[in-house]
């Protein structure tokens, strides 16, 4: 028996294979610092586990509408509107298992073969990959260190053809730290209204911002109905393991992603969806003192970083990851990771995780504590001082 052609078009995460590498060091008795993995250290908040709890007590474990609880739908499109000073309701939200099935189920609905969809690179990968698995063409836009991490505008434009189906864009980026300019937005937006094209927007890591204020493409004139907003839960809140997430969109499209929620999962599961309640609703202080912990554990990392010889590292506006381009090493990006596994015990990303423009790049997780990211640092001033 052989699978469907298109599971060879399927790709997958590094992150989870890099992290199985290191638990079999670790069951060999290594010490690993895990610098790998993209997931807050800090525990969901105690009003939102308890709000599940209550929920659990009051009989919320049954099925729920596809597109989620008409309250928590409300709830997001009060907090969208607020946030992004746009004017959306509940019938614009679909609420899903974690961020991921807004990725596949947008491209899943929109895409076709033939189509082309322009997506950031180095970028999450599973962009790159779902828009192979439905057959369209990805056609990456290189994002460039040189620019802070954006991408040249006059190459974006260049990239638009009649075939262009969609622009993902992610803002604060995962795996650089950077974040779009309004500039930046502007032109993109430009561009997606003068040519009908929709746009994926993955704002996932919108609360988790050091440098001014968030800007989304939805907030621009003219966007509301080209863009395709995700996020969710899991960064922000902590809470990646309760697989909570929700993409704002225009009402048509979201009737259609709903229908591929009830083929695929049903819903989200109930007492999850009455905790995402609460998580907007509720008090926001341990957010804030998270991002304030990201904040001191960035100043170390770039601050160390940028004293390795071989190292260049920029200082990232959002998100929790530094970027490092490490071509001063000699060494190519998966080498290094390796390199820095085995003979150092720390486990970190290649930068071709994210696509081929990562070349020559590295990515680092500070979602671990000062006393780990000072150690981890130690241990990599070392074994670079080897070669």
């Amino acid at each position: 028996m052989k699978t469907a052609k298109r599971m060879a078009r399927l790709g997958t995460e590094t992150a989870f294979e890099v992290l199985a590498k290191a638990r079999a060091l670790e069951a060999q008795g290594r010490d690993i610092i895990h610098l790998e993995i993209g997931e807050p250290d800090f525990d969901t908040p105690r009003n939102i586990i308890d709000a599940a709890i209550k929920a659990l007590n009051d009989g919320y474990t049954h099925y729920t509408p596809s597109a989620g609880f008409i309250q928590l739908r409300q709830t997001i499109a009060e907090y969208i509107s607020k946030t992004r000073n746009i004017d959306v309701g509940p019938e614009n939200v679909v609420v899903v298992p974690g961020g991921k099935p807004i990725i596949f189920f947008s491209i899943l609905a929109l895409c076709e073969e033939g189509d082309e969809v322009i997506y950031p690179n180095p970028g999450y990968p599973i962009y790159e990959s779902m828009i192979n698995f439905v057959g369209a063409t990805p056609v990456p836009i290189r994002l460039r260190m040189e620019k802070n991490f954006s991408f040249d505008i006059d190459e974006f434009r260049s990239l638009i053809s009649p075939r262009t189906k969609m622009i993902v864009i992610n803002s604060p980026q995962n795996p650089t730290g950077g974040i779009l300019t309004r500039e930046d937005l502007e032109a993109i937006a430009e561009v997606a209204i003068e040519n009908d094209i929709m746009v994926l927007s993955d704002e996932i890591y919108s609360r988790i911002i050091y440098d001014g204020e968030f800007q989304s493409i939805a907030s621009l004139p003219g966007m509301k109905e080209h863009t395709i907003l995700l996020d969710g839960f899991s960064k922000t809140y902590a809470m990646t393991g309760w697989r909570l997430g929700y993409g704002v969109m225009p009402e048509w499209l979201a009737e259609h992603i709903t229908r591929l929620m009830t083929n695929s999962n049903s819903c989200a599961a109930a007492f999850t969806q009455i905790a995402g309640i609460e998580a907007l609703t509720g008090p926001q202080d341990e957010v804030d003192k998270m991002v304030q912990a990201f904040r001191e554990r960035r100043d170390l990392i770039v601050e160390r970083l940028n004293k390795i010889p071989g190292f260049k590292c920029l200082k990232p506006s959002g998100a929790f990851y530094v970027f490092p381009n490490i071509e001063g090493t000699g060494m190519k990006s998966k080498e290094m990771a390796d390199y820095l596994l085995y003979e150092g015990g720390v486990a970190v990303l290649p930068g071709t995780s994210f696509g081929e423009y990562g070349e020559g790049f590295i990515r680092l997780s500070y979602a671990n504590s000062l006393e780990n990211i000072s150690k981890a640092l130690d241990r990599i001033e070392e074994v670079i001082s080897r070669l």
